[in-house]
């Protein structure tokens, strides 16, 4: 099964975590943003945070990508977190039903909006630590079976180290019947933590079972540049969306670092368009560590700005 969702332009968010910790004074243990969803203060908390993105949505006549606060919503994370695997299946149900919620209530205007079920690393998406497939298949499935049978429209892995997990959730959500995202993290030199180059790791991917799009998210716009001009012109246009971080740091410094590293919003605006002339069919933009919706908002402002070199193909893409 594949699927082309995002053919129009889409708004996303940026650094959920991030903003939420140093601009709004959450505390979120593990960095998980889902034990929000069962408190009314949490709920009012992440529907501002949502509808911050909506704004630039409709700012722009793009699509809107509400991606559930789950990215920590797995076995091991929520563990520790005192979450058993029940608690697990329950809370991505009503992420997903509570995103749709929203969609019908404050959302209709919009042109297009999709549910997204995000799912994260078994371990640190800072770290490689990756999985073989059939143990990424086994430990991925009931999160992505509990988003998939709550009616969520696509689910996407982010901040993935390596292939073997990537395979793993492909296949958890091909028997699932949902169409499936993958993004990978880079580092400062552009390869994957594990250090394959991602053409190498899309090579391999989509030669055992292909997603239906790829990302790239968690690194500065420019490090994923660099992962970007060793594709092929055929992988190319396979790259769908970029969640940049605002910081040029290298995932080791970020993780070190105990004040958020915001960067430039136009600076990361002007390296995240810039990308735009290695990914062909780059329609999701959004962000990650470090940004909030400036950030993402300057990048669509630029992103719509027309450009006479390129304004039929820009004129496809974008609003």
């Amino acid at each position: 099964m594949t699927t082309d969702l995002f053919e129009r332009a889409t708004v996303t968010d940026g650094g959920m975590e991030t903003d939420l910790v140093f601009h709004h004074g959450v505390d979120l243990p593990q960095f998980a943003a889902y034990p929000l969803l069962r408190e009314d203060r949490g709920r009012a908390l992440l529907r501002d945070y949502y509808l911050g993105y909506a704004a630039i949505a409709r700012r722009w006549g793009a699509g809107l990508l509400l991606e559930t606060p789950t990215w920590r919503a797995n076995p091991d994370w929520g563990a520790r977190l005192g979450d058993t695997l029940a608690d697990l299946g329950a809370i991505n149900a009503y992420a997903v039903q509570w995103l749709r919620g929203l969609r019908e209530s404050a959302l209709a205007d919009l042109p297009e909006v999709r549910v997204g079920g995000m799912i994260g690393p078994r371990g640190d998406g800072y770290a490689a630590d990756d999985l073989d497939a059939q143990a990424s298949q086994a430990y991925h499935r009931p999160q992505v079976e509990a988003l998939a049978a709550a009616g969520v429209d696509v689910v996407t892995a982010y901040t993935l180290t390596g292939r073997g997990e990537a395979l793993g959730i492909v296949r958890a959500a091909r028997a699932a019947g949902v169409p499936v995202g993958i993004s990978f993290t880079v580092e400062t030199d552009g390869r994957l933590p594990d250090g394959s180059t991602l053409s190498q790791t899309m090579t391999a991917l989509d030669a055992s079972a292909a997603p239906d799009h790829y990302l790239l998210n968690c690194a500065h716009p420019r490090h994923i540049a660099l992962a970007m001009a060793g594709l092929t012109p055929a992988q190319r246009p396979a790259i769908r969306g970029v969640r940049g971080n605002a910081s040029p740091l290298s995932h080791a410094d970020l993780d070190a670092a105990t004040d958020l590293d915001e960067g430039d919003p136009e600076q990361f605006a002007a390296a995240t368009s810039a990308l735009d002339a290695l990914a062909p069919a780059l329609t999701i933009r959004g962000g990650c560590c470090g940004t909030d919706a400036r950030h993402v908002a300057a990048a669509w402002a630029l992103a719509a700005a027309p450009r006479t070199s390129d304004a039929p193909d820009r004129a496809r893409r974008h609003p």
